[in-house]
């Protein structure tokens, strides 16, 4: 979907929408770059041509990392949207987000972003490496 689709609505707003394979196509870089003060916690990244929302966080406890995994996709399955969910080491989470039908990112990346970035999830990560 094109970033002018999203106007001024806010992502946690909307809802992931199926993907129609025949309709979507992958967004721009440029139209990616719209999006992203809404999820600015997140690093847009280009993995071997697959635009890509990946973002990490330290979690208190190997447990509590797979809390927040949890968590997480309790979210993604409500969504119907499934993004890829990394616990390496004991406690280093990572989550990587991009529409794997059509090899790009598309408006529910960003929306599933957002979400995620609203999960009462603050007991589970730490907040600076110090802490």
């Amino acid at each position: 979907m094109a970033a002018s689709h999203t106007s001024l609505t806010r992502l946690t707003d909307k809802k992931c929408v199926p993907c129609n394979l025949k309709e979507l196509r992958p967004m721009s870089e440029d139209s990616a770059q719209t999006l992203m003060p809404q999820v600015a916690e997140w690093n847009l990244v280009n993995d071997g041509g697959v635009m890509k929302l990946k973002r990490s966080w330290t979690a208190r406890t190997f447990s509590k990392g797979l809390d927040f995994l949890r968590i997480v996709s309790v979210l993604a399955e409500s969504e119907g949207h499934h993004p890829d969910l990394h616990l390496v080491g004991w406690n280093n989470v990572t989550i990587e987000i991009w529409t794997h039908a059509i090899g790009g990112l598309t408006e529910n990346d960003f929306i599933l972003a957002a979400k995620i970035d609203k999960l009462d999830v603050l007991d589970l990560i730490r907040r600076k490496p110090s802490d």
